[in-house]
């Protein structure tokens, strides 16, 4: 596979695909030279633009930023640049195919790698592209490489013929979206991308973009004016007899050049396995390649934390806390909950037990045996009780014991009268008896 080298811009992007530069290589803007006698010094003319090499055949696509930032003559010097590399390039329809797209906060296809195979109509095109205004989603414009542009429909041939595809971002300033995730996608689908930043582009947004190894997917120029001075840099890559270059290695994932030949290695997430030939996915949650508390979850190349049932996952994502599982709404017990270590039970109020349901509660009969402390009478009172006598006593003041009645002395003449009989009545048959018992 080739590698892609990456230009990123404030406002200007070009994403190209092609083969990877050596490693160490560095981007400086050379001095034009003129033809002897015409400029200073008799400098000897520098080697036409059209001495294409025989590159290996490539599926390339430029894909340009043209947000408001980018002023007119820079935008020009872009589509100088893209010019001059279709000139380096061996284009034909089974050799270099070549798409643009242009992008803003909108994305539009110009032409796919199925429209043109020669180069005068390729930098025809190329003179007519406009720019589109406001925005750099950088994100998006590298989703829509992918989803629209690198298919087979639109001129990219199968992948059993295969051709290499590299992309190659230039711009001056950060992406307003999430690119990170997108061009990890575009990367493990075979895309290899280079970055290149202008003037005030942000480097770590070029390290995320670009593939691996960085030193050699990432470059800086200082301003637009010697962008056109990075064809001679994409020459060198694509005539190079670099095997990590040409894509005639049978790396899987990723080709590292030693000296005249190459050594394999894989991307982030994933370990080269005996054959050093092809890569696995690392098991991110085996014992000792995680931080988690508790429960590890793999999560494509990397991993989660999460927490037992009863746990909560405190905000450094990787400890857990005990929940407090009688929290409003985290319970269904009825009337009390008792929290039991990252669990909890549920019990009732006084007067009232626990149902089989382990949840819900019924009132107790509190005048049952043994479950009031009354002399004589209980009376229940809803969850409550209160005690009571029997006829002829009263309730003593602690409310719970009895005692036998006093007879009023405010009694008629009639009642005292009968009173006195009964009691003469009384003494007469106890005398009797005590006769009888002595006799």
């Amino acid at each position: 596979m080739g590698r892609a080298l990456g230009i990123l811009c404030c406002c200007c992007l070009v994403v190209l695909a092609l083969p990877a530069a050596p490693r160490g290589s560095a981007l400086r803007p050379r001095r034009h030279r003129s033809p002897a006698g015409t400029a200073p010094g008799g400098d000897p003319p520098e080697p036409p633009a059209d001495t294409a090499c025989k590159n290996r055949p490539l599926d390339l696509v430029f894909i340009v930023d043209s947000s408001r930032s980018v002023r007119p003559e820079e935008f020009a010097k872009v589509k100088i640049f893209l010019s001059e590399m279709i000139d380096t390039l061996d284009v034909g329809e089974r050799t270099t195919r070549v798409a643009v797209m242009n992008y803003a906060s909108t994305v539009k296809v110009e032409f796919p790698l199925r429209t043109y195979f020669d180069k005068a109509s390729l930098k025809e095109a190329v003179s007519r592209i406009e720019p589109l205004s406001a925005g750099t989603m950088t994100g998006l414009a590298i989703q829509v490489a992918m989803d629209e542009v690198f298919t087979e429909e639109m001129g990219t041939r199968p992948a059993t013929f295969n051709i290499p595809k590299v992309v190659i971002v230039v711009t001056d300033g950060r992406p307003q979206d999430q690119v990170q995730d997108v061009a990890a996608s575009a990367r493990t689908a075979g895309i290899e991308i280079y970055a290149v930043g202008v003037d005030r582009a942000d480097m770590q947004s070029l390290r995320i973009m670009a593939s691996e190894p960085l030193d050699e997917h990432v470059f800086y120029v200082e301003t637009y004016g010697v962008i056109e001075k990075l064809t001679s840099k994409f020459r060198e890559t694509f005539c190079a007899g670099n095997v990590c270059a040409l894509g005639t290695h049978d790396c899987e994932q990723v080709c590292v050049r030693n000296g005249r030949s190459y050594l394999c290695d894989c991307y982030e997430g994933y370990t080269l396995n005996p054959d050093k030939r092809t890569c696995s996915a690392v098991d991110s949650c085996a014992p000792g390649r995680h931080e988690c508390d508790q429960i590890c979850v793999s999560n494509n190349q990397s991993y989660v934390c999460d927490c037992y049932e009863g746990y909560t996952l405190n905000p450094d994502k990787k400890t857990c806390s005990a929940m407090d599982m009688c929290a409003p709404g985290k319970h269904d017990c009825a009337q009390v909950c008792l929290s039991n270590d990252g669990s909890y039970s549920c019990d009732c109020y006084e007067g009232y037990s626990l149902n089989p349901d382990k949840k819900t509660c019924s009132a107790v009969d509190m005048c049952a045996p043994g479950r009031h402390n009354c002399e004589q009478v209980c009376v229940r009172d809803d969850l409550f009780y209160s005690c009571d006598c029997y006829q002829g006593y009263t309730l003593n003041p602690d409310k719970k014991t009895c005692s036998r009645a006093v007879t009023s002395s405010l009694v008629t003449t009639e009642e005292s009268c009968k009173c006195e009989a009964i009691a003469a009545l009384q003494d007469s048959v106890t005398s009797h008896l005590e006769a009888l018992s002595t006799k």
